[in-house]
């Protein structure tokens, strides 16, 4: 398990490229193509009982845990739950022909190809199930972050603001997935929708820490701090007094993720804020929903790497933000990556699973991801950012 004495120095240096493994991976993810093509059809039905249909069978084959050519050729396919004869059809044609000739037909007859290739485009670098579990067995050099050096999650809710779980109840899972820390984010009260706690709350809050951490100490470690919704001029919902209650803090966007103008001096504004530690899914995308901010993301990352806030690589499946492409993009300019799960439930906690596979096709090193770093080494990187 990697740990540091304290955090590592920027470096400016370009990450080497010789880590094998990655190239083959990115082009060709033939289930989350495949769950692609059963989106595309989904939105070409009328009736909603055939979209839903659809939209389950996309669902579990991005999912999967085994490739779907391979249970294309096997027969096997039919065997899937929610996988049925059309759906088969569909699979199998893109399996065996790159695309669906089916759903091509279905988009022709339809008279509206420009919607459905713009809907294409919100799935870009999206990693299925399949294609994660690729990325985190790829015999990687040593000093790439992997499962091993990684000890707790930095982003996660619980029952203070629209999570599902009590911190006790979340720290048990972290711990049953051998973490050894982990840090509590639930939203800041500028954000209603997600039931975001006061400030008065975030003091109870942080007197049932101060208990859990006081039972498990020597063998588990609950951080605490909050996610504060990034304005649209670029300031917090949190006045820079209340973010200093906290011992981190995520800034994430959670409006605005819709603009086709690029946002760079909102997020710039942002990293730069004081006490901010992480920038939180930083482009706030959603899976065939939303692209989320358009920003000159090589001047944020610069900007996140001068402030040493780390920027995240929010695991949510649906999320995947950062995904590896911009990912690279950050390590080149000299960031620090936070790897977390987003997690609003136990069952949630393992999307840092997506997370840590991104981070791992764009070549990161675990030196430079603070999951991976020592209790000590958190306390002294979170001070700075207090500071």
């Amino acid at each position: 398990m990697a740990t540091h004495a304290k955090p590592p120095r920027k470096s400016r240096q370009r990450p080497s490229r010789t880590v094998t493994g990655p190239s083959a991976l990115e082009p060709d993810d033939v289930n989350i193509r495949a769950a692609g093509a059963l989106y595309d059809m989904a939105a070409l039905q009328s009736a909603e009982r055939s979209r839903f249909g659809y939209k389950r069978a996309a669902k579990a084959v991005a999912g999967l845990p085994a490739l779907v050519s391979d249970l294309v050729e096997s027969g096997t396919l039919k065997e899937i739950p929610y996988v049925g004869p059309s759906s088969i059809r569909i699979i199998t044609e893109v399996v065996r022909d790159g695309r669906s000739a089916t759903v091509e037909s279905a988009i022709e007859r339809a008279g509206n190809p420009s919607r459905l290739v713009a809907g294409r485009r919100l799935r870009g670098n999206f990693l299925s199930h399949f294609a994660m579990q690729r990325a985190l067995a790829m015999n990687l050099p040593p000093h790439i972050v992997d499962k091993a050096a990684f000890r707790g999650d930095f982003q996660m809710h619980s029952q203070w603001s629209d999570g599902g779980e009590s911190i006790a109840t979340m720290a048990g899972a972290c711990q049953s997935l051998g973490h050894t820390c982990m840090g509590v984010t639930d939203h800041s009260y500028g954000l209603p929708i997600a039931r975001g706690i006061s400030m008065a709350a975030a003091a109870r809050q942080h007197t049932e820490i101060d208990k859990l951490n006081a039972r498990l100490e020597g063998t588990f470690r609950v951080f605490k701090g909050i996610e504060a919704n990034i304005l649209a001029d670029g300031n917090l919902d949190l006045q820079a007094e209340e973010r200093a209650a906290f011992e981190f803090v995520v800034a994430s966007p959670h409006s605005l993720l819709r603009r086709p103008e690029r946002q760079t001096e909102r997020m710039v504004a942002a990293v730069r804020a004081p006490s901010v530690a992480i920038l939180g899914h930083p482009r706030g995308r959603m899976f065939n929903s939303r692209a989320g901010v358009i920003a000159d993301w090589p001047r944020v990352f610069e900007a996140a790497a001068d402030r040493k806030v780390a920027v995240e690589l929010d695991g949510n499946w649906h999320r995947q933000d950062l995904d590896f492409e911009l990912a690279r993009l950050a390590l080149d300019a000299g960031c620090l990556f936070a790897l977390d799960s987003d997690a609003h439930s136990i069952g949630e906690l393992r999307f840092t699973d997506y997370a840590i596979a991104h981070a791992r096709i764009a070549g990161i090193p675990a030196d430079r991801v603070i999951n991976c770093w020592s209790n000590e080494a958190l306390d002294a990187w979170m001070e700075e950012r207090r500071g």
